[in-house]
């Protein structure tokens, strides 16, 4: 008993001196962490170990640095000049686009153009159809590939664009799509004459572990044809069945199909990954922007580990804080941080109207559980909350006055926040905006209203639970 009590403390006290020794974590972090260690010394011993960390290593940070560094030096123009933001963009939004331009460098640029794709198979059949068509360069990188009818149409059009001689580099994760990458699929591509790599490998699991871990993941969805073309949103290449998780089906997405020089913004992001896992230089890359006559101001905005900390949420907080009407916000995972919480709240007090749409069945139950734990302080502050029924809600969306919106692949969790390589595009346009509204109004229509009354009669041990659950959320 002694023995075991002795090596109780000196876990403890170890990993207490780590966290405490951690400036970078936030003091409901080390709480939550502290409470873990505590209570479960061994098993929270090996969890801090494997998870309590968000550092790809020195190597990576470095390389990352050296990485932008050389696309700030030679590719600035292409970047976006931070003056033509005050040119551009209203100044009552003016601050957010500033802050997303901190994060890496790349500032409004105008002249673009957008089309918000209907469904699923309207964006898979048009970006076969750009695939197709491509005649210089292909550049795809996915979270998710899977090897179904998406997955694969989207592998043949890359093989029979290299077949052609059109140079088509792919790029998947090496957790989210490792299933493709040992696959025959996989192997065709390379044996076409795709170059092909994979993000953040789990070759060497062992290594990952000691000096990473191995949840840090790339979680962009990035496709960009000819350097004229570029399409975000929330859409892996796969099925909206979802056959990893088919029970939660559909997975309903939202894509938008984007020309202009904000094709190249996103374009360079994804160069910014392909050069960290191959080497390739960027003289290998041949880059030019192209503005569309009439086209509206936006930016892309690329987040990670490797990146500062917190400027996802600190740009949420920093956009919700800009609108004057209303913020409608659909996201899968809602974990946020207290930044964006009290940003939610703090705009629903002062008047603005706050909707926010949630999937009503969750694939994570750990989500779900954190989620419902703060619908009281929301819907007490003033805000709406709609959860979606109609299959698994992915679409991660951001919509401001009728003008503004932010779309691409982060959630609001601290996931996204803290551990995941994320890409989005920010803008200022009315009729796309318009288009993201109404589509957020269509997941509204399929929602259940959330009610301050229902919240209030919850079971004590459901909101026991949740406020458990939520209590480690800042580590989760």
């Amino acid at each position: 008993m002694t023995f075991l009590l002795f090596v109780h403390l000196v876990i403890v006290t170890a990993f207490t001196a780590r966290i405490l020794l951690r400036d970078n974590l936030s003091p409901p972090a080390r709480l939550a962490w502290f409470i873990i260690l505590n209570i479960l010394p061994y098993f929270g011993g090996c969890i801090y170990f494997l998870f309590g960390e968000t550092d790809l290593g020195n190597r990576a940070n470095k390389r990352h640095k050296e990485i932008f560094g050389d696309i700030r030096t030679k590719a600035a123009a292409l970047m976006g000049d931070r003056q033509d933001t005050d040119r551009l963009i209203d100044p009552l939004y003016r601050p957010a686009f500033r802050y997303a331009g901190s994060i890496n460098g790349f500032h409004t640029v105008g002249g673009n153009r957008a089309e918000l794709m209907a469904d699923a198979a309207e964006t898979n059949a048009r970006l076969v159809a750009d695939i197709d068509n491509a005649r210089q360069h292909v550049h795809v990188l996915y979270y998710i590939w899977l090897g179904d009818k998406t997955g694969t149409q989207v592998a043949e059009a890359l093989i029979r664009a290299a077949e052609r001689g059109v140079v088509c580099r792919a790029m998947a994760d090496g957790l989210g799509s490792r299933a493709l990458i040992r696959s025959a699929l996989w192997s065709r591509m390379k044996e076409a004459g795709v170059q092909l790599a994979v993000a953040l490998p789990l070759d060497n699991p062992v290594r990952t572990l000691l000096t990473s871990r191995i949840d840090l993941r790339n979680h962009r969805k990035i496709t960009v044809i000819d350097g004229q073309i570029t399409y975000c949103g929330s859409r892996n290449s796969a099925d909206p069945e979802f056959l990893v998780k088919a029970k939660y089906a559909p997975w309903v997405d939202i894509m938008l199909r984007f020309t202009g020089p904000v094709v190249t913004q996103n374009e360079l992001l994804f160069l910014s990954d392909w050069m960290q896992a191959t080497g390739e230089g960027f003289e290998s890359f041949a880059l030019t922007a192209q503005p569309v006559e009439g086209g509206f101001p936006a930016q892309v905005m690329g987040d990670g580990p490797t990146e500062r900390r917190g400027a996802t949420p600190q740009l949420f907080a920093t956009l919700i804080a800009c609108a004057q009407r209303e913020v409608t916000l659909s996201t899968p995972y809602f974990v946020p941080d207290a930044t964006v919480l009290e940003a939610l709240c703090a705009a629903a007090h002062r008047g603005v109207r706050v909707t926010l749409i949630f999937p009503k069945v969750n694939d994570s139950w750990i989500v779900a559980a954190v989620s419902r734990s703060y619908y009281r302080k929301l819907l007490s502050a003033g805000c709406e909350i709609h959860e979606f029924k109609g299959g698994l809600l992915h679409a991660k969306t951001l919509t401001l006055d009728g003008r503004i919106s932010l779309i691409g692949s982060s959630n609001l969790d601290l996931r996204s926040f803290d551990l995941n390589y994320e890409n989005n595009i920010l803008l200022q346009d009315e009729a796309v905006t318009r288009a993201i509204a109404e589509r957020q109004a269509s997941y509204v229509a399929r929602s259940d209203v959330v009610a301050l009354g229902e919240v209030l009669g919850w079971p004590r041990h459901l909101r026991i639970w949740n406020n458990v659950i939520a209590t480690i959320g800042p580590v989760l």
